[in-house]
């Protein structure tokens, strides 16, 4: 199963299902895709409003806190979406893992893909905030396209495992969202990560989002390009082909009985 050449072969048909895919989303409703802008939108108000005007959090340095948690959570927005979506995706087509002539191992991928609309609007958005209040990074702001990728090659490594899961057992769904409720804390997202000492560090930099979300920050704010943390990137890439490697096993066996559970 090789996701990048699966990616280029089903191209037309991968773009023609994620955009489809986005827009029958929200269907039916008066606001159609606003929403999927909407609710991103309001989560970073909540948050802003929680942390510095409830909390009284501080700057992050010189940084506003607003603009380093944005940073942080426009990545997590994708991940998370991209993986949840994604889980659901062959009970969500069922009836296309139920035709012979249809390659399904595309169907990940078009939930990944998917979520991207929303994730470049919001790209989009960070890097005006930033002009606006007069910290564009300059040209390493390019490196936002580095770090998606590490994401959506993140977000396939688990999908192929969980969407091969989720058709078995059914409860996969709600725990993938429980995974991610912890996983929003567990990531230095809200919390700055400069209060962890010790072996404890280790912990929290093993989650390979932590190398995700500290890299939209380096990139943003700090000017820090990412082989300039060279173990972190081998560490993530290592951590991505193992899960690969895995999913594909798993996804491989599961795969003949498929049709035979939907």
């Amino acid at each position: 199963m090789n996701i990048i050449k699966d990616i280029f072969k089903n191209r037309k048909l991968v773009l023609y299902l994620s955009k489809n895919d986005f827009k029958t989303k929200y269907a039916g409703s008066y606001l159609g895709i606003i929403w999927a802008f909407v609710q991103p939108l309001i989560t970073i108000l909540l948050y802003w409003f929680v942390f510095q005007v409830g909390l009284r959090s501080q700057n992050v340095g010189e940084i506003p806190f607003v603009l380093w948690l944005m940073a942080g959570l426009i990545p997590w927005f994708y991940f998370s979406e991209s993986v949840i979506n994604g889980t659901n995706c062959f009970l969500e087509y069922s009836y296309l893992v139920k035709k012979v002539v249809f390659d399904i191992k595309v169907l990940p991928i078009v939930k990944v893909i998917s979520s991207l609309y929303v994730h470049a609007f919001f790209i989009a958005l960070l890097v005006v905030v930033y002009t606006v209040s007069g910290r564009f990074p300059g040209l390493i702001a390019i490196q936002l396209l580095y770090y998606t990728l590490c994401m959506i090659m993140l977000s396939l490594s688990l999908v192929y495992f969980t969407s091969a899961v989720a058709i078995f057992f059914k409860d996969a769904t709600q725990l993938i969202n429980i995974f991610m409720q912890i996983g929003v804390w567990m990531t230095p997202i809200m919390w700055n990560i400069a209060i962890i000492k010790g072996n404890l560090l280790y912990v929290f930099k093993a989650n390979p989002m932590y190398y995700v979300v500290e890299g939209y920050r380096d990139t943003m704010i700090n000017g820090i390009w990412f082989f300039e943390k060279p173990s972190l990137t081998v560490y993530f890439w290592v951590f991505v082909l193992v899960m690969l490697i895995f999913s594909k096993y798993v996804f491989t066996r599961l795969k003949p009985h498929f049709s035979d559970s939907l």
